[in-house]
């Protein structure tokens, strides 16, 4: 897909040589801890980080923890709270298009709290954002506690049959303004944005094998985020049909032929491996995330008929306080309302 470049307000600095030096790339950081127990690695993140690009942060934790995280980071990044006017039901949403109105570069770069870019990552996406509007990498585990490779088996069956979707993009500033920043109303706000960002014809790269190394969540976490995860299908309604289509299917094959049952089990590792194998994969990801794979799409089908309750039965999920809806807007209805 291709486009003319919006002719928005903000930098527009394109150098050629992008050297050994600091980058012309605003690193944007959405924050909102309800503790600090990560503080000390992320700030030696951030502390990496300010050393070779710009870095903001927007902070929305709470007035403790705030006051605490200026304490700590003043001479590495710019810390400031999201813009009180932005009052989407994704707060996230808020501090992201807080940080890339402020930007003072045109190449961005957005990252959950849990993604850690090196020098590599940092200078492929500057260059890529030189003739794309957005640049969507591939996020990976590391280190790999047993929950973090069981979600790996959604990652590599992603990688197999569509699209993954991480926790980064690289953008262009003078595009999200000129398309009006996104919703922020829905659960599912990358693909949103994704969405969004496509629907305004803008350019997107996605190279398979631009790896970015993402930090495990807590094995509470982990389980906490299960069925919210599943609600995110609802954005996708083919993905979401299948998979709650996988426990009749189970049951209908086990009372045909219960053989079938491990030739189904094998199909789903088969295709995770060839995720895996896909661009390289096999450097990042371990063979047991393909072996684990089935075990995902059995909590996942779980999961997705639990969503579909919250959906229609309570109205939406509950997301930090609030009940979100809508887990994200359709390619076609963000076209047809621009």
């Amino acid at each position: 897909m291709t486009t003319t470049r919006p002719a928005a307000g903000g930098p527009t600095t394109r150098p050629t040589d992008l050297g050994t030096g600091r980058l012309p790339v605003e690193y944007i950081l959405p924050l909102r801890w309800s503790d600090d127990d990560g503080c000390a690695e992320l700030t030696g993140y951030l502390r990496w980080l300010s050393e070779r690009v710009s870095v903001t942060v927007i902070d929305g934790s709470p007035p403790e923890l705030f006051d605490r995280h200026a304490a700590c980071w003043p001479a590495l990044v710019r810390h400031l709270a999201p813009d009180p006017a932005l009052r989407y039901r994704n707060g996230k949403v808020n501090g992201v298009l807080t940080g890339i109105r402020l930007a003072r570069h045109e190449r961005l770069v957005v990252a959950d709290d849990d993604v850690r870019y090196d020098d590599d990552n940092l200078r492929t996406v500057c260059r890529l954002l030189a003739r794309a509007d957005l640049v969507r990498p591939q996020n990976y585990f590391d280190p790999l506690p047993w929950h973090a490779c069981w979600d790996t088996g959604r990652t590599l069956l992603n990688r197999a049959v569509g699209e993954d979707y991480p926790g980064t993009f690289g953008l262009r500033r003078s595009t999200v303004l000129a398309m009006g920043g996104y919703d922020g109303d829905v659960l599912f706000e990358n693909l949103e944005l994704l969405r969004t960002v496509r629907g305004f014809g803008g350019v997107e790269s996605c190279p398979p094998d631009l790896y970015v190394r993402r930090l495990p969540p807590t094995a509470r976490r982990f389980w906490s985020q299960r069925v919210r995860q599943a609600y995110d299908d609802l954005a996708m309604p083919p993905r979401m049909l299948t998979f709650l289509a996988v426990l009749p299917a189970a049951v209908a094959l086990g009372r045909l032929d219960r053989r079938l049952l491990p030739v189904a089990v094998a199909t789903v590792v088969a295709l995770a491996e060839r995720g895996r194998r896909r661009s390289g994969g096999r450097h990042v990801f371990p063979v047991r995330g393909s072996l684990l794979a089935p075990l995902w799409v059995l909590e996942r089908a779980v999961c997705s008929w639990a969503a579909l309750g919250l959906r229609f039965g309570r109205g939406g999920v509950p997301y930090a306080g609030r009940r979100i809806r809508t887990a994200a807007h359709s390619q076609r209805w963000l076209q047809r309302t621009r």
